[in-house]
């Protein structure tokens, strides 16, 4: 056990080929807001939703090809969590802006899943069913010791 408590995951830092064109599309698919202020320069550009969000970095479009990472670690996907009323609402925007994504019952809760302009993997999860009474407080995101 360590001796303080994680309040919620902040934010994901990806890095985007076109910044701009990743800022419309966390604002049209996911409706998160811009927050930049003038201290920090050019980057990051923060997309917020409440206390979490994304912040976006120019890629270096200038490398031949991005070094692989050894035994094939990366990040796969990153989530936000909405309610089941939410989670149908994204669902019909999702399907009303024409986008590509997945649906998937992962027996607890529900996902699905799209992918920004740059590849990046976008998780929206709902909680649909009680956890059982082992898992890590309750919460289907935290792993069990």
């Amino acid at each position: 056990m360590v001796p303080f408590q994680l309040a919620h995951l902040d934010h994901v830092a990806i890095t985007a080929a076109d910044p701009a064109a990743s800022v419309a599309w966390y604002q049209r698919v996911l409706g998160l807001k811009k927050m930049q202020l003038e201290a920090w320069g050019e980057f990051p550009i923060f997309m917020l939703a409440g206390q979490v969000g994304v912040a976006i970095f120019k890629a270096d479009t200038s490398a031949q090809e991005a070094a692989p990472r050894p035994n094939g670690v990366r990040i796969d996907h990153f989530a936000f969590h909405v309610s089941q009323e939410n989670f149908a609402k994204a669902r019909q925007h999702y399907t009303q802006l024409g986008l590509t994504f997945t649906w998937q019952d992962h027996q607890y809760f529900h996902s699905i899943y799209t992918q920004d302009p740059d590849g990046h993997t976008v998780e929206l999860t709902t909680l649909v069913a009680a956890l059982p009474a082992d898992a890590a407080g309750g919460n289907p995101a935290a792993g069990t010791n």
